[in-house]
């Protein structure tokens, strides 16, 4: 359950989600993975933490680990999605005594991407060529990227094809080398590519 660090200082974990439904249906706003993913992102002067979610075994060696690898400095934890707001209350009263605030504090080096209409915020990270989505974007096979399913987005504005157009932009304008999402496995090279694909298969899909 110990973060791998995919380059140093960017590192990713898993953790069973305790909210997972074995029984979803499938294609359900209930069917997702049960390990869901958090990253730990360590800046010059702070570590942020974006959706965080504890492991339940292992718990107190893991704080151990955390504690540790921030050592004392200024923690913001960062949260996409309302869904996701998974251990921020525990880890934000935890390093308070680092930060004046600890939720949503977005610190340099961090770049906020809403997504309006769509209830999220991903959060890009120049330094490291790194986009971190929350549920939009999930992890599909081969290496490979998908917008979330339809049911994912019926209590927010858009549909797929909208999502699609939100997400465009970021084709544009970032030099997206890896995705970090929160369901399935990261895209960890040719990011933008894998993005590029996923928005083309939603419009294929739609005609």
């Amino acid at each position: 359950m110990l973060p791998v660090e995919i380059l140093p200082g960017l590192l990713r974990w898993t953790a069973p989600h305790p909210q997972w439904n074995p029984q979803a249906a499938p294609g359900s706003a209930g069917d997702w993975g049960q390990s869901v993913g958090s990253v730990l992102y360590e800046l010059p002067d702070a570590v942020a933490l974006i959706d965080p979610l504890l492991p339940s075994e292992g718990r107190t060696e893991f704080l151990r680990w955390l504690d540790g690898r921030i050592a004392n400095r200024p923690v913001s934890v960062l949260t996409t999605i309302h869904w996701h707001r998974r251990d921020r209350e525990e880890l934000a009263e935890r390093y308070k005594s680092t930060t004046s605030r600890a939720w949503n504090a977005v610190p340099p080096g961090i770049q906020p991407r809403p997504l309006r209409g769509a209830g999220e915020t991903m959060f890009w990270l120049p330094a490291v060529a790194a986009l971190v989505p929350g549920d939009r974007l999930i992890g599909a096979r081969d290496g490979r990227l998908a917008l979330c399913p339809q049911s994912w987005l019926d209590d927010v504005h858009v549909n797929r094809a909208g999502l699609a157009e939100l997400l465009r932009p970021l084709v544009v304008e970032l030099p997206i080398e890896r995705v970090l999402v929160s369901h399935g496995a990261p895209v960890l090279r040719e990011g933008r590519a894998a993005l590029v694909r996923a928005i083309a298969e939603v419009h294929a899909e739609t005609g």
